[in-house]
């Protein structure tokens, strides 16, 4: 792992009963299950590789700069940061976000549920392999903690 750090911070985080969108929350635990309190509908949303999905606000931004009708939450990320070079955030990368580190394990493949976020429809505008570095990522918990808006947020390289 590199020694080079980048420092950033929690934008918004973001749970449901079920579903998108996610409401933000001021704080939250996080166990190695994702964060306390958040459900899923889909059988293939969390678990311990996919216990978070993080986003950035910057990629947010940009997507409603092309005129989708994106906003934070709407994708169904846990957790929503800002300052980080997206472009670094890879599989295999470690982050600490307030008392929690979790690792990078896959970008999230879009599914129809949050299609309604984009122009069309159309959920592969986010998709890796065709647009590289607007995707969220999936993220294993590896230490549990408490998380808030406003706390840091270290990225470490792989």
């Amino acid at each position: 792992m590199s020694d080079e750090r980048t420092t950033a911070s929690v934008a918004a985080i973001n749970v449901s009963a079920g579903g998108v969108p996610k409401r933000s929350v001021p704080a939250a635990e996080v166990s190695a299950a994702g964060i306390v309190g958040d459900k899923h509908r889909n059988r293939y949303h969390g678990g311990r590789d996919r216990a978070l999905v993080l986003y950035a606000r910057e990629v947010i931004e940009a997507l409603q700069g092309e005129g989708h009708p994106i906003a934070i939450g709407t994708v169904g990320e846990n957790i929503t940061v800002e300052g980080l070079d997206w472009s670094r955030v890879v599989p295999g990368a470690v982050l600490e976000v307030g008392e929690v580190r979790a690792q990078v394990t896959k970008y999230a493949t879009p599914c129809k549920t949050i299609r309604h976020s984009f122009r069309d429809e159309d959920s592969t505008r986010i998709d890796q392999s065709l647009h590289p570095g607007w995707s969220r990522v999936c993220c294993r918990v590896l230490s549990e903690g408490r998380i808030a808006v406003g706390d840091a947020v270290v990225l470490r390289d792989p």
